[in-house]
This record gives C-alpha cells, sequence and structure tokens, in this order.
C-alpha cells in the first residue's frame, strides 16, 4: 500500500497524533487545512510526472479558459488559487517549456499579454484527463455530498477574517 494512501484513510486524530481539540470547529478547521495539503500533494504528484507544477497548471487553466484570447500577466494572477503565486516567473517558465507565447500589447506597450500555445493545449488536455482521474479516485463522495461540501466551504469563506 502506498504510504500517502495508508495515511489518508486515516482519521485526523491519528495523523496529528492527538484527540484533544477545543472543539468541532477547531477540529474542523484542523481537518480543512490537512485536507488541503493531503489533495494538493496528490495533485502536484501527479503533474510532476507530466512536468508541471500544481501553479503552472493553474495558469494553464487560466488561459484556457480565455482562449484564443490573450490575457495581461495581472489578470491571470487576480484569477489564480494560491494568490502569493509569482506568476511572471510561473510564466517564464511555461514561455521556456514552449507551453505559452508571450507578446506586447499593441494598445499599451507596457503590457505584456500571454496565450496558450498549441502544444500547451495539448499538455493541458492531457494533464486534465489525469487529475480527473485522481479527482473521481482520491475523493470518494457523491454528488450530492461534493454539492455539501461546496456549500459549506462557500460559507466559510464568506467569514470575513481580521
Amino acid at each position: 500500500m502506498h504510504v500517502c494512501t495508508y495515511i489518508c484513510i486515516m482519521k485526523l486524530e491519528e495523523v496529528i497524533k492527538t484527540n484533544r481539540f477545543r472543539d468541532e470547529k477547531h477540529k474542523s478547521t484542523l481537518n480543512i487545512l490537512y485536507s488541503a495539503y493531503w489533495l494538493k500533494t496528490h495533485f502536484s504528484n501527479a503533474l510532476k510526472e507530466q512536468g508541471l507544477t500544481a501553479e503552472q497548471f493553474n495558469v494553464l487553466r487560466i488561459l484556457k479558459g480565455k482562449h484564443p484570447e490573450e490575457m495581461c500577466v495581472r489578470d491571470i494572477a487576480s484569477r489564480t488559487i494560491e494568490k502569493n503565486s509569482n506568476v511572471p516567473r510561473i510564466i517564464d517558465r511555461l514561455v521556456t517549456k514552449k507551453l505559452v507565447k508571450r507578446t506586447t500589447s499593441k494598445e499599451d506597450k507596457r503590457e505584456t499579454l500571454i496565450s496558450l500555445t498549441d502544444k500547451g493545449i495539448g499538455q493541458l488536455e492531457t494533464a486534465n484527463k489525469i487529475m480527473d482521474k485522481i479527482s473521481e479516485s482520491v475523493l470518494g463522495i457523491n454528488e450530492k455530498e461534493a454539492q455539501l461540501l461546496n456549500e459549506l466551504l462557500e460559507k466559510l469563506r464568506k467569514i470575513d477574517l481580521p
């Protein structure tokens, strides 16, 4: 059995080796953090085999959403999952891999525009298929449970943090 699979099927108390939580809200906070890290690890390992990082995959998906239009770096950055990602550096790496191309805006010469290449589209399609398989096998919840989870997570994010 794969180590991550073994760790992942354990209850939170077993993984972090404690059952001392202030209350269920405290436990759920830790559970969300642990689960997010666990899921990202699964995705990152699969993407690594494709020569991509999770952040690069995210940028490719953002660009695909606007394809065939180009996007400026600022707009890409505003849509990333990981808000403190260094988007210009991520784009540099994607340009090097020939997955995206960079052009200068005709309207504003200071603005750089990014678009997917055919190679980038192909790589993204392959990565999406792999990610879909992982989502299906790892999540282990049905559509109704997924809908409830989405509603709860969206409710959580509506809270205004200090």
